[in-house]
């Protein structure tokens, strides 16, 4: 049994611009059992900052990619260029965060299907798994699994989910991992909280996405990985499992597509 809690998605690099130590944001992970933290790469040039973070304590871990809304303000990178880096660094675990995001973003829609297939190729190369961003873009978003899931497969799991169950069953048929993040807290997320109930455990993982989405009971403030906890809370409640049965299974499903952590 696993009694200690993953926040499988955070930005230190954003926490630490808002003015937040490390060293507080620990502490509070510690009070709250969240002993495992990747903090996720946006800007793939901004990848030795969050190396610093890994070296600063053992929990932390980091991703290597470029986010969908910066591929046009990046250098374009192909799947050798994100292979290279990750045999370099030990502590790099996973491969994005990449993905299709037509919310914020239209004008660079081929290019951010481009970089992320090259980024699933990398994922395929070194068996470290694609962490997906999709917002607005379930249809291309399902396409390009299939027909990449076709070419071989990959490790991966869709953060952050908000989309539709049919993507969720999409995703799950194709052995992708789903990760929730503190939307579920939220008293009008009726949707997303009927598909988390459809979700097998075996599926799930948990995040935080902070310092962004705050769950409930912390709307309005700073969201910050120990806040992983509500989530956790939430999928229990949802699923009428125990608190405990969601942070072990869920810990668990980190650890299994997450290779590169020790514990």
């Amino acid at each position: 049994m696993f009694d200690f809690i993953v926040d499988s998605h955070c930005h230190l690099d954003l926490l630490e611009d808002k003015g937040f130590e490390l060293s507080e944001i620990l502490k509070n992970c510690r009070e709250n059992k969240v002993d495992i933290l990747q903090t996720i790469c946006t800007n793939i040039t901004d990848i030795n900052r969050l190396l610093k973070f890994c070296e600063f304590d053992d929990r932390i871990y980091a991703s290597c990619g470029i986010h969908p809304c910066n591929v046009s303000m990046q250098p374009k990178i192909n799947a050798d260029d994100i292979v290279k880096i990750c045999l370099d660094y030990p502590k790099i675990i996973g491969i994005g965060e990449t993905g299709l995001d037509y919310f914020h973003d239209t004008t660079h829609v081929d290019l951010q299907k481009e970089i992320f297939i090259e980024h699933i190729k990398a994922s395929r190369i070194t068996k470290l798994p694609t962490i997906i961003h999709s917002r607005n873009a379930d249809l291309d978003m399902k396409e390009i699994l299939i027909n990449q899931s076709r070419n071989g497969e990959f490790p991966a799991l869709l953060h952050c989910f908000s989309s539709s169950y049919d993507l969720a069953k999409t995703a799950i048929d194709l052995n992708i991992f789903i990760s929730i993040a503190g939307i579920v807290t939220f008293k009008n997320a009726n949707d997303l909280q009927e598909i988390v109930k459809k979700i097998p455990l075996e599926h799930l993982l948990i995040e935080t996405d902070s310092p962004y989405l705050s769950p409930s009971p912390h709307r309005g403030k700073i969201n910050q990985p120990s806040y992983v906890v509500h989530v956790a809370k939430a999928i229990a409640e949802i699923k009428g499992l125990s608190f405990v049965d969601v942070v072990n299974q869920t810990t668990k499903n980190f650890l299994k597509i997450f290779k590169r952590v020790k514990i």
